[in-house]
């Protein structure tokens, strides 16, 4: 990985949320002006940053919520190890304020419990909008559907979850 400091990225968790037929929810970022993660047409599991003494495990559930509306939720199982990944050099110095050089991120595999319906990409008041559209997705499309820079994470935590999917993933 990298030798910077771990105070240099930003924690946060990530959140795989499953349903009932072991596919993910994805959304598709919204093209927001000043976007940390870069503009364009890529999905991503939801994620986001936790409060200061905020347990990862709230955190996860808070922002499952604040990004999808879903409450209905439980969760199954904690990724063993923080994760990390850098941003690009081109934003490094921009995104989040230019104060972090990127995430570590706390994953963990969340059951779906509720139905399609409950999803609602309208964020609560004071938070801005994540995704502009969402999707159930098959393990093995997230890599090439994720910005090029958190692919690892990606590839990592679909092989730390899938087993307990009751399917392994080959070609991730």
């Amino acid at each position: 990985m990298t030798s910077y400091p771990i105070e240099s990225y930003r924690p946060c968790v990530g959140i795989m949320l499953v349903n009932q037929r072991a596919q993910v929810w994805i959304g598709r970022r919204a093209d927001a002006p000043n976007e940390p993660e870069g503009p364009g047409t890529w999905w991503q599991m939801p994620q986001g940053g936790i409060d200061p003494d905020e347990d990862p495990r709230q955190a996860a559930l808070r922002e499952l919520m604040e990004e999808t509306g879903v409450r209905s939720a439980e969760i199954i199982a904690e990724h063993p190890e923080w994760l990390m990944y850098d941003l690009p050099p081109s934003l490094i110095g921009k995104a989040w304020g230019g104060r972090w050089r990127g995430q570590r991120q706390k994953w963990f595999l969340v059951r779906f419990l509720g139905d399609d319906s409950e999803v609602n990409l309208i964020p609560p008041p004071g938070h801005q909008i994540e995704f502009e559209a969402w999707r159930w997705a098959d393990l093995n499309e997230l890599p090439a559907l994720t910005v090029p820079f958190k692919r690892d994470v990606y590839s990592n935590v679909i092989a730390t979850f899938a087993p307990l999917l009751g399917g392994q993933v080959s070609s991730v």
